[in-house]
């Protein structure tokens, strides 16, 4: 009888035909070294199995276990990991391998081997943190941290019934209770809980103090938090309620009223925000923004040092005789340098501060410390504060500092070739024959785009209206 040929092979198979570790043949699949299944899920045909080079598939196998894995997509989220955001766990890789974002080597499908250069590949991506948010499910301790809030307060969302789990595991403790079942929920539903629920004021449940009554704990479990009016999806979406009234108007697929009246509908809180997701109305919120605050010594020869400011809360003021305060999460050790360098007499100085929705401004001197506090869920949250009236602008170059103007005693001449700006403030250059080194002009130096510099410039624009008033007089 003659012997058969096989002509279809599944993973084994093929791996047992080439003399490979069956783990060399997923990653040469899964890498694209040899072909993708052409006879079905998981089968290869005899040409394509003896076309591969054994060689070539065995040198390509590397695997790492998935903690290792987990530490380097942590790693790639930021150093020091950004607020709000959970670290990658072992597990989280077995959810990438089902999700088809990593090839599995082997080991426990709950904790699987991996290779290193498709987790290197992964952890570029730009989108890292929205993929782990879209595929990761987080347990509590790890969503209360997503949400940047206590594990009280996390429980108190899921008793209001605003999260429910989505999957459930298994975690032995051993010594601490031995094997107890964990409950899993969306992590990009924890994400949009501070879109989704604006009316909470989500700053304030963070920052609560440990010790201290959180906002939620005043909020009972009812069936109306389920229900919207118009004014709240407007409010969900950052648009006007004439926008929404537009939306349903030109939109079929808007969601229909659930309750309420004719003139007051109300709508599904739900199938509204899963309308304004597939709609690109609202985005799945990745962290928190970021400062980056350059501070010195006032001195000379005061070096600059680079700090971080997660989630940063800046408060402008509107007279030159108040302050600017400018608040965020920190650690402890940039915490302590920040406050050693503040602690001088005459404070700090802003080098450059470029914080989201405020253009790059710098203080010459003067900002101090002014509260440090550790919130209940642990994080450490610092606020800065500086006179108003030295708030300016940034340079552009390297050192930074606040780009400085001078008014001059007597207005420039048509001979002044020195650089001028709106506000009337120049700033002199050697070769000017009325404002150069020789001369040495009496000016009145002030932060160019601060306050001072924008009573300035509205001043002197009042000014040259009034004169062609008179002129035409």
């Amino acid at each position: 009888m003659g012997r058969v040929v096989r002509e279809v092979f599944g993973e084994s198979e093929a791996a047992g035909r080439l003399r490979v570790p069956v783990a060399a043949w997923r990653w040469a699949t899964g890498s694209g070294l040899v072909p993708a299944a052409d006879v079905g899920p998981g089968r290869w045909s005899r040409a394509v199995v003896e076309a591969a080079d054994p060689e070539a598939v065995r040198a390509a196998l590397r695997g790492i276990e998935a903690g290792v894995a987990a530490d380097r997509l942590t790693e790639a989220l930021g150093v020091p990991l950004p607020v709000l955001r959970p670290r990658v766990t072992a597990s989280a890789v077995g959810h990438l391998v089902r999700a088809g974002l990593l090839v599995y080597l082997g080991g426990e499908l709950q904790f699987p081997v991996v290779h290193p250069d498709q987790v290197a590949a992964l952890a570029r991506r730009r989108d890292l943190p929205a993929v782990l948010d879209r595929h990761v499910p987080l347990g509590p301790e790890q969503a209360a941290v997503r949400l940047g809030v206590r594990r009280s307060d996390f429980d108190q969302v899921v008793r209001l019934e605003w999260l429910a789990p989505v999957a459930t595991v298994e975690v032995d403790f051993k010594r601490q209770g031995g094997v107890t079942t964990v409950p899993l929920y969306d992590a990009q539903e924890i994400a949009l809980l501070e879109v989704v629920r604006p009316f909470v004021d989500w700053r304030a449940v963070r920052t609560t103090r440990a010790g201290r009554r959180s906002p939620l704990a005043a909020l009972d479990p009812s069936p109306g938090w389920d229900r919207v009016l118009l004014a709240e999806v407007a409010s969900i979406a950052g648009v006007g309620r004439a926008a929404v009234v537009n939306w349903r108007r030109r939109h079929p697929d808007f969601p229909d009223p659930v309750a309420g009246t004719d003139v007051h509908p109300q709508f599904d809180r739900r199938a509204v925000v899963a309308w304004l997701l597939a709609h690109d109305k609202i985005e799945v919120p990745t962290g928190p923004t970021i400062a980056t605050l350059v501070l010195a010594g006032v001195g000379a020869g005061g070096a600059s040092h680079r700090f971080r400011l997660d989630d940063p809360w800046l408060t402008l003021a509107d007279d030159a005789g108040g302050e600017d305060t400018l608040s965020g999460w920190s650690t402890d050790d940039d915490a302590d340098a920040i406050a050693a360098l503040a602690a001088g007499e005459f404070g700090a100085a802003v080098r450059r501060l470029a914080a989201p929705g405020a253009s790059p401004l710098a203080v010459p001197g003067e900002a101090r410390v002014v509260d440090r506090f550790r919130s209940g869920s642990g994080g450490l949250r610092l606020t800065l504060a500086w006179p108003a009236g030295l708030r300016g602008t940034a340079a552009t170059g390297p050192a930074g500092g606040v780009v400085r103007h001078g008014v001059a005693y007597a207005g420039p001449a048509e001979a002044c070739v020195c650089a001028r700006h709106d506000c009337g403030g120049v700033v002199p250059v050697s070769w000017c024959t009325e404002h150069g080194d020789a001369v040495g002009p009496v000016m009145e130096w002030h932060p160019g785009g601060g306050i001072r510099c924008t009573v300035l410039s509205t001043s002197r624009t009042a000014a040259v209206g009034q004169k062609a008033r008179a002129t035409v007089v």
